[in-house]
């Protein structure tokens, strides 16, 4: 069977950066920070008291108010960036035959302020009133109803589920999407991912773990990965997503093509529930698979956007990791974690990353890993290697490789090229 070529015609975005696509870009290039203290809860009582938040965000501003109140905040994310997509791809219209076309949406954790509203309401009254749930409290906090919502408003018919892998969700959705559409199954997915977990659960959760970073004196420069202080990731929220299409589809249509996805990897670490293993071997496996799929040489990619969470055992790994795959090539790429300026959006992250990967294929530019100091070094970690630190750099970048990592030991990475026609 032949298999057939994925274009990417679409691309949203709702993010610590920005409200669209062009300014999450824009602000990426300049090495804007998006984090600050925490405005969604009372933090001054925790380890962690800033995130990477979305900016700004008004729901009324999207949809009616008797309809927001039908979407946990991860949904509200997930359906801004999803009609991005689409209004950009100009693929909700009468010619198109949507039995045809899916949506493939992830989150790593879902509704879970919806979760803690209700719970805490139960909590509190449960004892005296008896459980008053709300009608909405299931549809809305289970990961997979980005997707229906995504679906149902667009008349979508294709294939149509959640995926949760942790932080590699997303990444996972993308991949799907992918074989779904070079199979056949499909002329077009909807994918990406949301997550809006910034609630003190989360905050909460995370810190009891030690995973986030405590630096509530400087929450701008506390994600600084691959640097000897880094002290764990910054949380962040959002939603990004793209549209994957068949490339004759797309051509047909007269479809702008942003750029072609050419390979997926999976593996898992196998090792810990929430550690990477120290010698990237899960990290490894998956850039091999992903670069076989793609029929690629390591010496083909040009950027690698890693995932990169400012962890102090994980940044390492995924170094070890690159100069594994990579050998003497390793020196040649660009490498670069945009968690540095957006926070780690969780199940969201890989989507974000991946269009990140489009954008600098598209433009010949790779965006920066911000808040590096050149004498705060790790000895683990080989500087020889271009970090991207402080500046974006011009560069031609015919190939991009992301990579996405989660608890569990699921590990994800895509690989997009330029798109060059026949």
């Amino acid at each position: 069977m032949e298999l057939k070529r994925v274009v990417v015609t679409g691309l949203g975005a709702l993010t610590p950066l920005g409200h669209d696509v062009e300014s999450t870009w824009a602000n990426a290039l300049k090495g804007v920070s998006g984090a600050g203290p925490i405005t969604h809860f009372d933090a001054s009582k925790f380890k962690t008291q800033f995130a990477c938040e979305v900016k700004d965000f008004n729901p009324n501003d999207y949809f009616d108010r008797k309809e927001a109140r039908k979407y946990d905040l991860y949904c509200q994310y997930a359906l801004v960036a999803a009609n991005q997509a689409i209004e950009d791809a100009q693929l909700d219209n009468e010619a198109i035959d949507h039995t045809r076309v899916g949506v493939i949406f992830a989150a790593g954790i879902g509704g879970l302020h919806t979760f803690e509203e209700e719970a805490g309401n139960y909590a509190l009254h449960g004892a005296e009133m008896g459980p008053k749930y709300n009608p909405f409290f299931i549809p809305k906090m289970i990961a997979d109803i980005a997707a229906g919502h995504i679906s149902i408003n667009h008349h979508f018919y294709g294939p149509n589920f959640g995926v949760v892998s942790a932080c590699a969700s997303s990444t996972n959705a993308l991949i799907d999407a992918f074989n779904y559409v070079r199979l056949g199954m499909a002329d077009a997915i909807v994918t990406g991912g949301a997550e809006a977990a910034i609630y003190p659960a989360g905050v909460g959760g995370f810190n009891a773990m030690h995973a986030l970073s405590t630096r509530n004196d400087s929450p701008e420069t506390a994600s600084r990965p691959f640097s000897g202080s880094r002290d764990g990731f910054v949380m962040g929220e959002g939603s990004a997503c793209l549209i994957l299409e068949e490339l004759e589809h797309a051509k047909a249509r007269g479809a702008k093509i942003y750029a072609e996805v050419v390979g997926g990897g999976m593996s898992a670490d196998a090792y810990h529930i929430t550690a990477s293993h120290p010698e990237g071997l899960g990290a490894k496996l998956v850039m091999q698979n992903a670069l076989r799929d793609a029929g690629m040489n390591p010496s083909e990619i040009d950027y690698i956007n890693v995932h990169g969470t400012s962890t102090p055992v994980g940044d390492v790994s995924e170094v070890a990791a690159i100069l594994e795959v990579f050998g003497a090539d390793a020196y040649k790429l660009n490498i670069s974690s945009t968690k540095s300026m957006t926070g780690h959006l969780l199940g969201a992250t890989g989507a974000l990353e991946a269009l990140f990967c489009v954008k600098s294929v598209l433009h010949d530019i790779v965006p920066p890993t911000i808040n590096h100091d050149p004498e705060d070094r790790d000895e683990n970690i080989d500087y020889n290697l271009n970090f991207t630190f402080d500046k974006p750099q011009q560069r031609t970048v015919n190939a991009a490789l992301s990579n996405t990592f989660g608890f569990g030991g699921h590990n994800a990475c895509v690989i997009v090229k330029k798109y060059v026609g026949e």
